[in-house]
């Protein structure tokens, strides 16, 4: 095996996905082809009707593709039964929603804690796992607090603690700052980085926020169910990335997004 492919996390090829019936039918992914390598952070961004949603909606596997493949460490999810894809998700990936999707009636800890219920670490090495990365999220006093007791900024850490508890191949994020304030959009993103550099997990996320964006190692932008363009942080500055993805935005129709 070659070093590219060692490298990659996910590969998706001539993805399409098309909605409806013959006559009326909507073709909203044209054939993507992508390329993720383990340990990007990767955001997705286009104008309203882009099929960005629906780009990570195939490749997190909560919706099957009308035609091509998408490989995720090297298995073919395009391929899998039902019930394989459900076991694929439960061990291989984590999520995080803009509307936290949190339980109420269970603790920041039991909400975080809860995918390991279901997957193969025992129940010393979750707590362990807990601890570290409730550190990294600043969320270790919350622990025996309710999602109803705590802010929205702090429901979204737990729920980047529970996407990361049983040690996914990728995280995949939709709008993850939607519902929060600029302080506490910035505090999940920078907590977001850190697990990304130091915990080495991929993030692939879709968001509008060029802020957001800014925080990804490459930008991809979709117009009309299609790869526009796409564009790498490199050794810019935040700020100098931010520039050049609100360029590309201003083409394509974007928001209008305050700066940093």
């Amino acid at each position: 095996m070659n070093e590219i492919n060692e490298q990659t996390v996910l590969h998706a090829r001539n993805v399409q996905k098309a909605y409806g019936s013959r006559g009326s039918t909507q073709h909203v992914l044209k054939g993507i082809n992508l390329r993720v390598l383990r340990r990007e952070f990767v955001g997705i961004m286009g104008p309203s009707g882009s099929g960005k949603t629906t780009l990570l909606n195939v490749l997190a596997t909560i919706d099957r593709t009308t035609d091509g493949t998408i490989l995720i460490d090297n298995e073919d999810i395009s391929a899998m039964t039902n019930s394989a894809l459900s076991a694929f998700r439960r061990n291989k990936l984590g999520f995080i929603f803009q509307d936290y999707n949190l339980l109420d009636t269970l603790t920041v800890k039991e909400n975080i804690l809860l995918p390991v219920s279901l997957s193969k670490l025992s129940k010393k090495q979750a707590e362990i796992e807990f601890a570290a990365i409730a550190d990294v999220l600043g969320i270790r006093e919350l622990s025996e607090k309710y999602p109803f007791e705590i802010s929205g900024g702090q429901k979204q850490r737990t729920a980047a603690g529970r996407a990361l508890i049983h040690q996914p191949s990728i995280i995949f994020a939709d709008e993850p700052t939607g519902a929060l304030d600029s302080k506490s959009a910035s505090s999940l993103l920078s907590v977001m980085d850190e697990v990304n550099r130091t915990r080495e997990v991929t993030i692939i996320m879709v968001t509008h926020d060029p802020v957001a964006s800014s925080y990804c190692n490459r930008v991809i932008f979709l117009k009309d169910g299609k790869i526009y363009s796409e564009l790498y942080r490199g050794e810019k500055s935040r700020q100098s990335f931010f520039k050049e993805i609100i360029d590309v935005q201003a083409v394509l129709g974007g928001d209008n997004i305050d700066g940093i």
